[in-house]
């Protein structure tokens, strides 16, 4: 294996695979892509049903708004926690296991909350009620965030013969439609609750319910392909280096797997310390946008008005990450050029927006901002998945596939500490200088992010000779 193979280089040549491993593991993966796909479409369903009830739970079950808040605080502050926490647990234990964990976990903290709603606990003591549920959503911020690095885990361990791997970027692109469509769906419950006379705390209820369910029959979910005997890549090479260490030291050897690689590891791979700061910033962009821009849109127009063009932001964030990962599969897995290309256009709308936001009429801002949606929405989908079983499949780690877990879980846990930080600064910066202040500080983080990208652009655009031919090797077999 040449040293300069990159990371979209499928891991072993398939003319040695046997056809019989080749149809078992293609006939699983579209299982594998529903079952995680559903795990964490359930985690999207259960935290926005919260967020879609929060009027019902201040004026009804009578929370403050500064504990809506503080909730909503902790729960960003365990879950970006608990995606360095799981992501190392997936690599470390049976990731089906850490799956279903975070499943029923999150079911029972959602019923805690409905109990609490059922028997008032504010009436017995205001202390106990804001104690008891901003506990409750302290763990729930834990068992949310399993669903994203150890659900790409497993996304890896099956999607990684050669067709899959040069396809990785459109397969992950659709694989993450799964929080937009929670998301939706969640919507949607609560107003079929809502419009139906039911009481609110359905809305709550029935996530709990289908996280249980889904829970179950992610239990019956096969995590690895090795575990049934199928020969992957990754097993072919531990094979081959079982037989050159009994070859030296004796057949008494046996194969243990691979053992989990540390957070020490993980951060030498190549670049994954960049993009783990990168998608930070790209990651601070979203969140800016989707928590400020209904605010924002609120000061012009009417409140009908400012949600419906809110809306487009989101909705151009489903396709975005299908066309970033089938964009850079076109060009060979260069998916950081491609990031870039979208963080310049990006750039190029806050600039616009910097000067323009408090002048531009209602369909130009349609317009742009379902375009924004695309350009931030694309490359935060791709770099949390494709991009993520990208690195995991450096050389410096190939034959340990116990390694994309904690990967995918350090690029989300740290970006979404760098957001949540840099979210502190938004009310101030508006307050004080006004909101063209804010987009040019969206374009600082813009720039910053892709700046740290700025050595794998170069590496990705001007390859070194044998480095490239390697790669065209590899992909002509």
């Amino acid at each position: 294996m040449a040293p300069n193979a990159t990371e979209t280089t499928s891991l072993v040549k398939g003319n040695n695979e046997e056809a019989e491993n080749m149809k078992k593991l293609k006939a699983y993966q579209p299982w594998a892509f529903f079952v995680t796909f559903g795990g964490y479409f359930m985690a999207h369903f259960s935290r926005k049903c919260y967020s879609t009830v929060k009027q019902q739970l201040q004026e009804t079950a009578g929370y403050s708004p500064l504990i809506l808040s503080e909730m909503d605080t902790v729960f960003m502050g365990t879950y970006a926690a608990g995606n360095i926490i799981s992501g190392k647990l997936g690599d470390t234990f049976n990731p089906t296991t850490v799956l279903a964990i975070g499943l029923f976990g999150s079911g029972i903290c959602l019923f805690l909350i409905n109990i609490s709603l059922w028997f008032d606990f504010l009436s017995f003591s205001l202390t106990l009620g804001n104690f008891f549920i901003i506990a409750v959503y302290f763990l729930f911020g834990f068992f949310q965030s399993t669903g994203g690095p150890v659900g790409t885990a497993v996304m890896g361990n099956w999607f990684c013969d050669k067709k899959s791997i040069e396809s990785r970027g459109l397969i992950f692109g659709l694989w993450t439609c799964h929080q937009y469509c929670g998301d939706i769906t969640a919507a949607l419950c609560t107003a079929f609750v809502l419009g139906t006379g039911l009481d609110y705390t359905w809305a709550i209820l029935v996530p709990a319910l289908t996280n249980f369910a889904w829970g179950f029959l992610t239990m019956k979910l096969i995590a690895d392909p090795a575990d049934i005997g199928i020969i992957t890549p990754e097993v072919a090479i531990r094979l081959e280096k079982l037989k050159a260490k009994q070859a030296t030291q004796g057949s008494h050897v046996v194969d243990e797997g691979p053992a989990p690689i540390t957070y020490a590891a993980a951060l030498q791979i190549p670049m994954v310390a960049q993009y783990a700061f990168a998608f930070g910033f790209f990651k601070l962009t979203n969140y800016v946008l989707f928590f400020w821009l209904p605010y924002f849109l609120g000061k012009h127009f009417d409140p009908v008005t400012a949600n419906l063009i809110a809306s487009l932001y989101s909705v151009g964030m489903m396709p975005g990450g299908i066309i970033v990962g089938y964009v850079s599969d076109l060009f060979g897995g260069r998916r950081a050029s491609v990031i870039g290309v979208f963080m310049a256009m990006l750039f190029v709308f806050l600039f616009v927006f910097s000067f323009k936001s408090e002048e531009l009429t209602a369909i130009p801002l349609l317009i742009m901002l379902g375009i924004m949606g695309i350009l931030v929405g694309g490359p935060n989908n791709i770099i949390t998945s494709a991009v993520a079983a990208d690195l995991a499949s450096h050389p410096s780690v190939r034959g340990n596939n116990k390694s994309l877990g904690t990967v995918t879980g350090l690029i989300n846990g740290c970006g979404s500490i760098t957001a949540s930080i840099g979210l502190l600064a938004v009310g101030p910066l508006q307050s004080v200088f006004g909101w063209g202040s804010v987009w040019l500080f969206l374009m600082g983080c813009t720039f910053t992010g892709t700046a740290l990208m700025a050595s794998k652009i170069k590496d990705e655009l001007f390859p070194a000779k044998e480095e490239y031919s390697e790669v065209e090797a590899n992909l002509a077999v």
